[in-house]
């Protein structure tokens, strides 16, 4: 029979998951405090979202390459040779905005090719062929710029990273249209909520107690709200964020509703037995590095629309800011385990710390420490939780 689960239980069934959100709220409020509030004004919730989305961006491809267990050192790299490709083709020779995007997304899906190549059909560890891909593809950005860099981009351009959408509705000190958009996305999470219950309940699966349903519904209702509030009554909403959400819908359901995205799951929780049920590993390894290329790509091209210009320093370390992201939002070091959402609020907890410790004028050598802590005590938690989930405690 289907049975219901009261607060504990919730808590506790997937302690990798839950923790996260309880860091997140945790975060929040502490750096709120110390902050005296500014953490969570208008203004600055803007400025969080324009600054870490290329972050974000590369955590949810980041998450995928790590659940099948692999890694990829080389998105940095990749990140500064889109946005220089973009450069040249836009500010060097003229062309159209556009034709600059095109150029960067083509770059970023020939980078995933060639390194897919390596590892899937040559068989060369990805940690390899990514760490020579950190040094290639940034040689290759020295040599597109020559060195120097290039600005500034069109308007149109800049406008994927610092664009914003208001007064579509109109509003009296707020844009109308935020909140539309935030009330329509609460509509939709709490209608996939509800079928997601009802599937469970049909198998005779175990589910939360219909108070606690609503009651966590009730809980992304506010959070939902009061962020898009905020966002309203600062500049609107950035077209990032739309960009943002999207990318996190859609690879939300290939990860989770597609077979490819079971095939994942399959080889980085055994490739043996993946190979041996007809999993394709070979094709499945292909893919997913040409998307983390077609995602650095995404992300170089909002990077250097957000600093209007391209350099050939560009994404460094940003490789490490997405693998942070994604062990701090549950996933296992071993592969097999990881969520493109739990990749979300990692980056979020890293950007939120990041930002908290920037407006407590922190200086950096001390913010390295704080977060190279944090990511420790995430992959610590994970091993933890491995061992207790094997004993059965």
């Amino acid at each position: 029979m289907a049975g219901t689960s009261d607060i504990k239980e919730l808590l506790t069934r997937n302690m990798r998951q839950s923790g996260i959100y309880v860091a997140f709220v945790f975060i929040i409020v502490l750096f709120t405090i110390l902050t005296n509030g500014a953490l969570l004004s208008p203004g600055n919730l803007t400025n969080l979202v324009l600054q870490y989305s290329y972050i974000l961006i590369l955590a949810i491809g980041m998450v995928l390459i790590i659940v099948a267990g692999h890694i990829d050192l080389s998105v940095g790299s990749v990140v500064a040779l889109t946005g220089g490709v973009a450069a040249v083709v836009v500010i060097g020779h003229g062309m159209p905005w556009w034709l600059g995007v095109l150029a960067a997304l083509g770059t970023g899906v020939l980078v995933g090719l060639w390194q897919g190549f390596w590892v899937a059909y040559v068989g060369i560890p990805a940690f390899i062929v990514t760490l020579a891909g950190m040094l290639i593809f940034r040689g290759l950005t020295m040599q597109v710029l020559g060195n120097v860099s290039l600005s500034p981009f069109p308007k149109e351009y800049q406008y994927i990273s610092g664009g914003f959408l208001n007064g579509i509705f109109g509003g009296n000190g707020y844009d109308a249209f935020t909140l539309f958009l935030g009330a329509a996305l609460i509509v939709v999470f709490v209608i996939q909520q509800y079928r997601g219950r009802l599937a469970k309940l049909k198998y005779k699966q175990q589910v939360e107690a219909f108070p606690l349903f609503w009651l966590k519904n009730a809980a992304v209702a506010v959070v939902v709200m009061a962020f898009a509030w905020q966002l309203a009554h600062s500049r609107g909403l950035p077209v990032v964020l739309i960009l943002l959400a999207a990318l996190v819908l859609i690879y939300g359901f290939v990860s989770q509703r597609t077979i490819f995205g079971r095939h994942i799951y399959a080889m980085g929780g055994n490739l043996q037995a993946a190979q041996l049920s007809g999993v394709k590993t070979r094709r499945v390894n292909m893919l997913l590095f040409v998307n983390m290329g077609l995602l650095s790509a995404i992300a170089g091209i909002v990077y250097s629309a957000r600093s209007n210009s391209a350099q050939p320093g560009a994404g460094n370390m940003f490789e490490l800011d997405a693998i942070a992201a994604a062990f701090i939002g549950g996933a296992a070091v071993t592969g097999g385990v990881g969520k493109v959402h739990g990749a979300i609020i990692g980056g979020l907890i890293m950007a939120v710390m990041s930002n908290g410790m920037q407006i407590m004028g922190i200086d950096q050598s001390t913010q390295s420490v704080v977060r190279g802590v944090v990511l420790l005590v995430a992959v610590a938690f994970d091993v933890w939780n491995k061992k207790r989930s094997a004993t059965g405690a």
